[in-house]
Parts: C-alpha cells; structure tokens; sequence
C-alpha cells in the first residue's frame, strides 16, 4: 500500500491519453527493471553462472588434463620408440661382433685343422716312402732270391748268390 500512495502521484500525471514524451512512469518502469535485474541476477543469474563457471572449469581443466596425459603418452611413445631404435642398433652390433668373433674362431680351427692335415699327410707320405723303400729291398731281395731259383732249374745246376749279384 505504501507503494501506491508513492507511485499513484506518477500515475496520475499519465492520464488516459496517449503520450509520446516522457513521463514519470518511465522512471517507475526503469526502476523496476533495475530491480528486477538486481533481484534476477541475485536470486538465477549468479547461482547459474557460478555453476556454469564451475562446469568449464571442469571441462577445461579435464581437457587440459587430456592434453597432458597426450603429451606425456606422446613423450613416452617417442622415449620408447628412440630406446628400440637404441636397444636394436645396439643388438645388431652385439650380434655383428659375435658373428666376427665366430667367423675369426671358425677361421682360426679350419687354420689348426689344415696345418694338422697337413701334418698328417706329410707322415703318411714319408710312410709311404720308407713302406716303398723296404718293399723295394724285399723285391730286390726276393726278386733275387728267384732269379737264383729260376737260373738253377734252367740250368739244372748250382748258382751262387755273390756271382749274380755282379
């Protein structure tokens, strides 16, 4: 009530007529707006925003937690990819040096085993040598021995050794 005894006196100056020019009842109706935005912005606004803050923060700080979680997943994919890269150079040289080492090792025992062969062959040629020579003297001996044999039954006769031997 109190109120309309303030705003009737503005009211009163409007009358039934249309007025194109200000009156006091443009001043009630700023008023009123202002306060309607005051008590909006007080009672929603506010609460709204402060919720709608709250939800970015969130999606924001979750997107930014999604892109560190990237970046460190990204960083660890490039640490990992650089230490197999390492890891296999490093076996592939391990693996080349062991394969020379084999290498020089098979080299050295084929060395070892030809030098032996060789060892081996010159024996048994000497051997052979020394197996010919006394088959030889047994020859002579025997062959000998036989044409001593054979010139008696020609001959039918005796021979002696130390003249054949002439």
């Amino acid at each position: 009530m109190a109120l309309e005894v303030f705003f009737l006196p503005l009211f009163g100056f409007a009358g039934t007529a249309i007025q194109l020019v200000p009156d006091g009842t443009l001043l009630f109706h700023l008023s009123l707006i202002v306060a309607m935005v005051l008590v909006l912005n007080r009672t929603l606004l506010k609460p709204m925003n402060r919720i709608l803050d709250c939800r970015e923060r969130r999606t924001k700080g979750r997107f930014t937690e999604a892109h560190e979680i990237l970046a460190t997943v990204s960083e660890k994919l490039r640490e990992y990819e650089f230490r197999m890269r390492t890891a296999r150079a490093e076996g592939y040289a391990l693996l080349e040096r062991e394969r020379d080492r084999v290498s020089r090792e098979r080299e050295r025992k084929l060395g070892e085993i030809k030098e032996e062969l060789s060892r081996w062959l010159n024996e048994q040629k000497e051997k052979l040598r020394m197996d010919a020579k006394e088959i030889k003297a047994t020859l002579q001996k025997d062959a000998q021995t036989m044409a001593v044999e054979i010139g008696r039954q020609v001959l039918h006769r005796e021979i002696r050794k130390d003249r054949s031997s002439r």
